[in-house]
């Protein structure tokens, strides 16, 4: 079941390249259901979250929004679908969060800048060029801003990625060719190791969206891995109400007996409880 994880570099014609894939391939492509999904999550307009990853967001909106909740969210949709299978995924920082998974093809699809911007004046309609650029250069930044944010690595550096492909250089349709020549390669075969890593990905992301979403541990910041079929909780916690709140969200992800509970309580708080008593 190939996954197919791609950049999103606005002008770069990797949109393109992913409904191409998709077609040829006969994957689904991942498409609104993140913006959807994160905006359902956080009861919020889908047009907010476009205009966060985008860069675009008044300072009020930056200000009143949990982006934390953006990146744990929309991560866990990303796993989600790539747990499913047969996608191709573009954008979201699918190219990071499937670094693990040994049988995910990760691509940066781009193009010089000023083909970048001769795309968008067309797209837009304009011949304001300073404009245009500013907009690339704009998006551009948002992106590594969050990149470096969320998995602390400069966007762009060639060594994310398994291939990178300049439309300025090959059509299209090339790149398609390439990338599923690629993805038949043994090394990009999938394994029940690749899956393995994959589910356990995708239960931690669970975990730790569920644990955001309850206000009682929303600002719990504890451990989460997932392996073996067991999910581990490791960390501080605040006080014996937030450990058993946080023990009892994790269970409702991944089930009875599969969860280690080993969170410990703050030092402090243990010496006040005991001086109250």
């Amino acid at each position: 079941m190939p996954v197919i994880a791609l950049t999103q570099e606005m002008g770069s014609l990797a949109k393109d390249v992913a409904l191409r894939l998709a077609e040829t391939a006969g994957l689904a492509v991942m498409r609104n259901e993140v913006v959807d999904n994160v905006a359902d999550r956080m009861q919020v307009p889908p047009s907010l979250v476009r205009r966060l990853r985008e860069g675009k967001a008044g300072l009020v909106e930056r200000l009143s929004t949990d982006k934390q909740q953006v990146a744990l969210f929309s991560a866990e949709e990303v796993l989600a679908q790539a747990e499913r299978g047969n996608v191709v995924l573009r954008g979201w920082g699918a190219t990071c969060l499937l670094r693990p998974v040994r049988h995910v093809v990760r691509v940066r699809v781009t193009r010089p800048l000023p083909q970048r911007v001769d795309w968008l004046m067309e797209h837009l309609g304009t011949d304001d060029r300073d404009a245009a650029e500013a907009e690339i250069r704009r998006s551009d930044n948002s992106h590594a801003a969050r990149m470096n944010s969320q998995f602390g690595v400069t966007w762009g550096d060639p060594l994310l990625y398994d291939m990178v492909l300049n439309t300025a250089r090959v059509s299209v349709e090339t790149c398609v060719a390439q990338i599923m020549q690629l993805a038949a390669q043994p090394e990009f075969a999938e394994t029940p190791q690749s899956r393995a890593v994959l589910a356990e990905l995708a239960t931690s992301a669970r975990v730790r969206a569920a644990l955001k979403a309850n206000p009682a541990t929303s600002e719990v910041d504890v451990q989460i891995v997932s392996s073996g079929g067991r999910t581990v909780l490791a960390g501080i916690v605040l006080n014996e109400a937030e450990r058993a709140e946080t023990e009892r969200v994790a269970l409702g992800v991944v089930g009875a007996g599969k969860l280690e509970n080993r969170l410990s309580l703050m030092a402090i708080s243990r010496r006040f409880t005991h001086s109250k008593t």
